[in-house]
């Protein structure tokens, strides 16, 4: 049993999937608060019209929250938007996610008209676990790069969190089916999606291809029904056994973009669920996949970045540089090494050129220079591709380079360095 736990809980295994949840956790997050926040003084503050849920926090929290004076509102509406944008970047991404879910549930407490529904809680219970450690910082973050691991893709943590995630979506699941076939459930003994689909509320379903000829079929929706039952009992153990995993997370984000397709669902359905089936796959499987990629590109020719190794803000960089790569792309070529061994430098490139900035030289011997290279380079890091648009936003062909010759310039002043090199040569 002590093997069978540590297994299944314990074992490390690298957190690079847990990172990139965070991300989805952050967004999802966001578009559920934002347009609550959006109308901060007609839902929170004082005089507004509000609705409880003492089903979900105790009578002595709620009156305690309703006492809130309006400067306190606008203070949690600062935290949240602030610690939304730190833990989706990675920045102190466990006391982030802490200050986000505080102000989430103080928000929560205080007015729950625009948030009561069975996805908040869910996402909320969520972020109650990333609350407990900081393993979703590990990478595609901002701490990944301020710490001294050189592969912050590979580091091991113990899996339990990630566990702990498969099992709320999984039971989740589970839980749906049973409230559908027992106590008050009808989806065996009566038809309920035929009274949606025919008898709909306002804002209930949407206009879907095949809606007309699906309406007036009532044993058709009647099995429809059935099988979604079916499925949802089904999807826990399907998702736990590996031979049919990969099938159950096809057929699960499947059924999250069907809902969003026929029914006026919660963003949590687009944003959450589809990634947390994405959480079954194993993050060691993932890892051998990056390495396989890695080892392909050492064994080909890579794009060389040639960069000052004299200088202390070049190293900084070029270290940043190393834990985005996370497949291995670039060969980091430091031009000091190769001049002391008499090695021409590439592209036919001379030693004032580099000394004024990186290039990178292709397989062709073409070399880019300064800004441009940072132009080539963001498409092969996954890490950048979130400034792709900035990068390439109208004008920045313009103010990119000026920036960078400035940066470039006073990189001494930045970063220092041994010797002259970080002094850069004018002109």
């Amino acid at each position: 049993m002590e093997k069978l736990w540590h297994r299944l809980f314990l074992e490390e295994r690298p957190a690079i999937s847990l990172s990139l949840f965070r991300i989805v956790a952050a967004l999802t997050t966001a578009s559920v608060v934002v347009p609550s926040l959006v109308h901060l003084e007609e839902l929170y503050f004082r005089g507004s019209l509000r609705e409880l849920n003492p089903g979900f926090f105790p009578i002595w929290f709620l009156e305690l929250v309703q006492k809130s004076p309006d400067g306190l509102v606008v203070f949690f509406a600062v935290v949240f938007y602030v610690s939304a944008f730190t833990l989706l970047i990675g920045l102190f991404s466990q006391m982030s996610c802490i200050l986000m879910t505080m102000s989430c549930y103080y928000f929560y407490a205080l007015n729950a008209y625009h948030v009561s529904t069975l996805s908040w809680d869910i996402l909320l219970v969520t972020l109650v676990m990333l609350c407990v450690t900081g393993y979703h910082g590990d990478y595609f973050s901002v701490d990944c790069l301020l710490k001294n691991d050189e592969q912050p893709w590979a580091r091991r943590r113990p899996f339990f969190v990630q566990r702990l995630l498969q099992m709320q979506l999984g039971f989740t699941f589970f839980y749906t089916a049973l409230c559908k076939t027992t106590a008050q459930g009808n989806w065996l003994t009566d038809n309920p999606l035929y009274y949606v689909l025919n008898y709909p509320p306002p804002g209930v379903t949407k206009m879907f291809l095949l809606r007309d000829f699906i309406q007036g079929r009532p044993g058709l929706i009647y099995w429809a029904g059935v099988l979604i039952v079916v499925m949802e009992y089904l999807i826990v153990f399907l998702l736990f056994w590996p031979p049919t995993r990969m099938s159950a997370i096809y057929l699960g984000i499947f059924f999250q973009w069907l809902l969003l397709l026929t029914l006026d669902v919660p963003a949590t359905f687009f944003f959450l669920f589809p990634a947390m089936f994405l959480l079954f796959i194993n993050p060691n499987d993932i890892l051998d996949w990056i390495e396989r990629r890695r080892q392909y590109h050492l064994a080909a020719p890579r794009l060389k970045l040639l960069y000052d190794g004299d200088c202390g803000f070049c190293r900084k960089c070029i270290r940043a540089l190393r834990k985005m790569d996370l497949f291995g792309t670039l060969e980091y070529v430091n031009f000091h090494e190769d001049i002391a061994a008499g090695r021409p430098l590439p592209a036919g490139l001379s030693k004032e050129q580099v000394l004024k900035r990186i290039y990178l030289v292709e397989s062709g011997q073409h070399a880019y220079g300064g800004y441009t290279v940072f132009r080539r380079i963001c498409w092969q890091m996954p890490m950048m591709f979130p400034f792709i648009p900035v990068i390439f936003f109208p004008g920045m062909g313009i103010v990119g380079p000026v920036m960078y010759a400035f940066v470039a310039k006073n990189r001494m002043c930045i970063g220092g360095g041994k010797g002259k090199s970080c002094r850069v040569p004018a002109g």
